[in-house]
This record gives C-alpha cells, structure tokens and sequence, in this order.
C-alpha cells in the first residue's frame, strides 16, 4: 500500500499549515518525526509546526520538515484557563487550517478549538465530541503508540501501512563542533559510550550499581563514558562516575543529551526517551528492557541491541512504573558483561538496513 497517494475526504486549503499537538514525553515526541514525515508526502506545499514543552522544544530544531515550535508549558493536574487563553491566541494568529491532536486528553483539544481550527482531527479519547470535527475510533484495537499517532495523518479509514517512515534527527556540523568546544571535549580521541540511566518509573531503570560496573569495563577497554539525563539523574549520575574519569553530563538543557548523543560512538539506555533520541540520530543504540516490551515501545528505528534478561519471568512485561512484587529482577538479572559484549559488537558491526545517518548526514530543516 502506498500510504501517501490518497487524498483526505475533508476539504481544506492547500496553503494552510498544520499544527500537530504530541504527546509532551520525548520518546513519543520523537515518534511524531513520523508523523511529520507522513503529512509532508501527503501535503507538500503546507508548513508544519508542532505544539511544544520548554523541555522538548529542542528537538524540533533538528527535525527535518517542521517549520517551528509553537513553545507553550501548561499547567499540569489542572485547566489553566490563562495560559489556555494565551496559547489560543498564538494559535489564531498563525491560521492553521488543521490540527492532529495525538493525545486522548479533553484538554489538549481546547485550544486548537477555541482558536477555530477548521479541521481537528484526533481520537474520541475523552469524549471529544464538541471540540474535534474529524474524530476517530479504534486507538484501543492499535496497541503501539506510533500506530496510534501515524493513523491520525492518514484518511480516515484508511488502512495503516506494513512500514512508517522512521524518525531522523539531524544536527548541522559545525554545531556539533562548538558543543564539543564548549564542553572540553574537542580533543578527546577515544570513542565513547553515552549511557542514559534514567527512566519514568524506578521499575525501568537498570540498577546504578550496573550501569557503574559496565563503566569500569569499558573505561579499562579505552572508551570514554559520558552520563546524560535531566537533574533528576545527578544522584545516579555520581553513583556511576565516583572517582572514575567518566564525565557527569546531566542537566536541565535536552539540547545537551541530543549533542552528546550524536557525538557518541554508542549509547546504552534504559527504555526512555533519550533511547528513541540516540536512535533517530542514528547513533548504534542499545537498549535495555526489562518490565516493558520492546514491540509496544522501543524505537521505530532499528537498535543496536535490544537487552533483555534471560530466562521466563512469568511477571514480565507487566509495563508497571514500580515492580509490584518487590524484586525487580527483570533488571538486576541483566549483567553489566552482557552490555559490555553489546558495546563491542555495536562497534564493530555495520549500519542497519534503512538506518538514519545520524551525525554525519547533511542537515536540512525542512524537505
């Protein structure tokens, strides 16, 4: 099938641009670079945007086809009328004549209502029945989030593709040089493993007493290791470094982790978002799994290795944020010489069939 060549039964102008509204985690950020890329073959000449967080907003600067960030961070556990007033005026002034919602939320609808998008286009989810005129049914029969989303760039009905276009992130050159710069890392030699410990929810973080062996290892096999994450990682971040020459890389800025991931000869990630980021950069990327599923969540892109620990464990997947019985032995059964032998093999082995270029790709922002 080829998904590009139907034509929506909605009417609306060719020239207006579209605003896509996603999920605000960075995984599933990253996911709607698919559905950009959809939109774009179906609606060459229409300029896209996409509804971002402070946190996320970076990411569209190396999205290839998107127009802009439309930078808003709403209030969460409440409506926020005031700043709901404030988005609805932004998105007024830009004229879009359609709007995806990916969310199910009633409140991520209200503003693309509220400044008369003509066409609002998203799942039933909350009972949307006022605020979206192009709604959707069967989110529950497709149980990955990528399906999910993509959907919502095609016809209504149609059916879903065997393949979706991959995220790609892509970073100009020149950019990564001064990052390098900036950070002291201009003439470091030796390639290194960006490792990204953390996770929403303890149950899917590999323990940092692991990640900290796995570093020794490859700190004495003559790789450097860089420590990405937010500030909530500093903590696992000293448990991993101690007194060891790996590099303390977190911090509040995502633009950071992107740059290192790119820069980086491997990453080794829990199931998070900076995982889907290393892979849409295409970075060899390795990742580990342990309560959650890697066909529901991993990335689009192909990975490095996909980490899982041996033998049946008759609780997992149970895609639970907290082990409910205690012993969170999905994770702390994986060996840190298991991820050691990944590292090497992800170095040795040759890009992956349909594989994003990464960083050494020319960058353009829009196709």
């Amino acid at each position: 099938m080829n998904l590009y060549s139907q034509n929506s039964n909605v009417h609306k102008p060719d020239a207006l641009p579209i605003l896509i509204v996603p999920y605000m985690w960075i995984g599933d950020f990253v996911r709607c670079h698919t559905v950009v890329q959809v939109l774009r073959r179906r609606f060459p000449d229409r300029p896209i945007d996409l509804l971002a967080t402070t946190l996320c907003a970076p990411l569209v600067d190396y999205m290839p086809g998107v127009r802009k960030a439309i930078v808003t961070d709403l209030p969460r556990g409440r409506l926020g009328w005031t700043e709901h007033a404030k988005l609805t005026a932004r998105l007024k002034a830009e004229n879009y004549g359609s709007a995806l919602i990916m969310s199910r939320k009633w409140k991520a609808a209200l503003a693309p209502f509220l400044a008369g998008i003509p066409e609002r286009t998203g799942f039933v989810g909350e009972a949307r029945f006022l605020l979206l005129n192009d709604l959707r049914r069967g989110e529950r029969a497709l149980p990955r989030m990528v399906d999910r989303c993509a959907a919502l760039a095609l016809p209504a009905g149609a059916a879903l593709p065997t393949a979706w276009p991959q995220p790609a992130l892509r970073i100009p050159p020149a950019e990564i040089g001064a990052w390098r710069d900036k950070r002291g890392l201009a003439d470091e030699n030796r390639p290194a493993v960006a490792f990204a410990p953390g996770a929403v929810g303890p149950s899917k973080r590999w323990p940092g007493a692991h990640y900290a062996r796995l570093a020794h290892r490859l700190l004495a096999a003559g790789f450097a290791v860089w420590v990405l994450g937010g500030p909530g990682e500093k903590a696992v971040a000293r448990e991993i470094v101690g007194d060891s020459p790996a590099r303390d890389l977190t911090g509040p800025d995502l633009r950071d982790a992107i740059l290192a991931l790119a820069c980086a000869a491997v990453t080794v990630s829990n199931d998070s978002g900076l995982l889907h980021v290393g892979a849409a950069l295409g970075t060899p990327t390795i990742g580990i799994f342990g309560p959650t599923s890697p066909w529901h969540w991993a990335p689009l892109n192909p990975l490095a290795a996909t980490i899982e620990p041996q033998g049946e464990l008759p609780c997992r997947p149970c895609h639970k944020p907290v082990c409910r019985l205690g012993h969170h032995r999905c994770m702390r059964e994986i060996a840190a010489d298991d991820v050691f032998a990944a590292v090497r093999r992800a170095l040795t082995a040759p890009p992956a069939a349909g594989s994003s270029v990464g960083h050494n790709a020319a960058f353009t922002k829009s196709e």
